[in-house]
């Protein structure tokens, strides 16, 4: 009986060449099938890795220049004006959403993806690992700056104006918010879809809104942004403006995308919220 080799046949059938040929070919799928596959399966739900590195890593980019602003200008006096400090967050944001929107979504605030939750466009049991590596990613860049600069994180933090209350600052907070994340939806949605250039509206409006309400309460509009600095700098004494304040801008936002759109959670917002991995659509036939 002529001997066989594997599952590529007779020996006597085959050349030396074609054996090597198909055994090389079973390798390389074995390869792709068992080890490069799964890495690159971006529609398992096991790579949510994935789109948490991008939160992180896409925060910490955001608090390193929105921090980096006013901790620079504390080490170098007279070399960072406000104009700078508050028009370089919305830059990098910009730069955020173009390189990494379609992998996580680009939300890089607790308020954006509890909106995007409220809206029906994102899963509500991935807001609390959103939060958390956002939370992380402001707290390592505050750390990173701590450690070069050498001057406390409390100058890169956000804080009411001396003359202003809390209350005040919780009312800024608020409106610039519900601006903001009223953008990000809207650019979001089927109607209005623009694709990569909503990266420019909703940076530019992060810099426009820092230019006229920062002198109040500092334009966080972020909790995350805010949270990272206060931890390295141990002052939490104002950060309840800097929760409660954007929460409940974005509340309004959705309430008011509704008014405006109607109910979420169609293919485009789906898209926009959760990125390109593994996007699930509520209400797909909707536009």
């Amino acid at each position: 009986m002529p001997s066989r080799l594997l599952v590529w046949g007779p020996l006597d059938s085959l050349s030396v060449s074609e054996s090597f040929q198909r055994a090389e070919a079973g390798i390389l799928g074995w390869i792709d099938r068992d080890i490069t596959g799964p890495i690159q399966d971006f529609q398992n739900p096991r790579q949510e890795w994935r789109r948490l590195f991008s939160e992180l890593y896409g925060t910490f980019l955001l608090v390193i220049v929105a921090a980096g602003g006013g901790m620079m200008g504390e080490a170098f006096p007279n070399t960072i004006t406000r104009t700078a400090a508050v028009v370089a967050p919305g830059l990098m944001v910009m730069g955020i959403i173009m390189f990494m929107g379609k992998i996580s979504g680009a939300h890089l605030n607790p308020a954006v993806s509890v909106a995007f939750s409220l809206r029906g466009d994102f899963p509500w049991r991935r807001v609390p690992g959103y939060v958390i590596v956002q939370l992380i990613g402001a707290t390592l860049a505050a750390l990173f700056l701590h450690e070069v600069i050498k001057v406390s994180a409390k100058f890169g933090s956000n804080y009411v104006a001396h003359g202003f209350s809390g209350w005040q600052g919780y009312l800024m907070e608020s409106l610039l918010t519900l601006g903001l994340v009223s953008v990000i939806l809207g650019t979001a949605s089927g109607a209005q879809n623009i694709g990569i250039f909503g990266a420019i509206g909703v940076g530019g409006y992060i810099a426009l809104a820092g230019l006229w309400g920062s002198p109040i309460s500092g334009a966080s509009m972020n909790p995350a942004r805010t949270f990272g600095p206060d931890l390295v700098g141990r002052d939490f004494g104002s950060y309840w403006v800097y929760v409660a304040g954007p929460l409940t801008g974005a509340v309004l936002a959705v309430a008011i995308a509704f008014v405006l759109r109607g109910a979420g959670g169609g293919e485009a917002g789906s898209a926009a919220a959760q990125g390109g991995l593994f996007t699930e659509e509520r209400r797909p036939a909707q536009e």
